[in-house]
């Protein structure tokens, strides 16, 4: 009996302090976070000169479609069920490609070294377009015709990509590609530099309110000029040649091969919201090209981790050579069976 009692004693014994554990839970959670002190509020930090502090490297990769998908059209954000199952989706068929039984699959171009991201942008938007409000590149039929003849021909110089020329990645080198999507900024008193990893190309960007060059003065990579509007460094770019493509890589999608002319625009808007993130803002105006102007938004993550090596384009590069020659001999051959004819 004293063993039953003992035993009853104990088992109350244990539901009172599980009873006064519970009662008490709660007044200790309320001191513990009365004794936490607050999270300090981030505050942007200044150049030696009084600039807003952007400095760092910042990557953009993400798998959010540059253009809305025409299944999601009217749909300007995905729920965070939505973006969580796209993010699964691609991490599968990513796992799927790497590790194919056939031997030497490895998905398209070598996916292993791919390195496009694998989260949707933090606003969850259903595209990199933001304006216009359906998410759309508002080209002219004029534009997707010329774009369809570059992308149709580039067996030759004129027609072929100036990122497969290594020359630049083109004005929208800062839009998301299939790797190497790095960029370093630097500021010192009066610039502000931005090293892309693609293509290794650096912009000085004066912020001192010189005035753009000569009108008559053009460009591969245009003359930018920026000024700052509070914390947000705006970057005004004008003088281009005419001769390149708005985008180049083929994340940019129906995009790709639109070449732009001399009259295009950017206005680029760089605003670091928090010690890791960087809003990224362009809006392109080329009345040639597009029916009005539209805009993508992009964040920046800064990522004190990634290395940037050097993007050696040209170095042992024979891909142009043999594009072009074999082209060349193509059309001695079909020239020789012509006359045979």
């Amino acid at each position: 009996m004293r063993h039953a009692i003992s035993a009853s004693c104990a088992l109350l014994a244990a539901a009172g302090v599980a009873i006064l554990a519970t009662a008490t839970a709660p007044l200790d959670a309320q001191t513990r976070a009365a004794a936490k002190p607050a999270a300090k509020a981030w505050t942007q930090a200044r150049t030696p000169d009084g600039q807003p502090d952007l400095q760092g490297i910042w990557t953009n990769a993400t798998i959010t479609p540059f253009e809305r998908p025409a299944a999601l059209a009217g749909k300007e954000f995905l729920t965070e069920q939505e973006a969580a199952q796209l993010e699964q989706q691609n991490a599968e068929r990513r796992d799927a490609n790497e590790n194919s039984p056939r031997p030497g699959d490895v998905g398209s171009y070598n996916e292993f070294w791919f390195d496009s991201g694998t989260r949707v942008v933090g606003t969850r938007r259903t595209s990199l377009v933001i304006d216009p409000p359906d998410g759309r590149v508002p080209l002219k039929p004029s534009a997707e015709e010329a774009r369809n003849f570059n992308l149709k021909n580039e067996d030759s110089f004129e027609s072929m990509s100036p990122w497969d020329r290594c020359i630049t990645r083109g004005p929208g080198r800062m839009f998301p590609a299939g790797y190497n999507n790095a960029y370093q900024i630097v500021q010192t008193p009066g610039y502000v530099m931005i090293a892309h990893e693609m293509i290794h190309e650096a912009r000085l960007i004066p912020v001192d309110g010189r005035p753009h060059l000569d009108k008559d003065i053009k460009m591969w990579t245009g003359d930018p000029r920026g000024r700052w509007d509070g914390k947000t460094l705006v970057v005004e770019t004008t003088n281009f040649n005419g001769l390149g493509w708005i985008a180049t890589n083929a994340a940019s999608a129906r995009i790709r091969g639109v070449p732009h002319s001399d009259a295009l625009k950017l206005v680029e808007r760089f605003t670091r919201v928090d010690a890791d993130t960087i809003n990224y803002e362009v809006t392109i105006e080329d009345p040639n090209v597009y029916t009005r102007p539209w805009t993508v938004a992009i964040p920046l993550t800064r990522d004190d981790s990634y290395q940037i090596f050097e993007y050696a384009c040209h170095e042992g590069n024979h891909a142009i050579e043999n594009v072009l020659s074999m082209a060349r001999n193509a059309e001695k051959r079909a020239a020789q069976s012509e006359k045979k004819q």
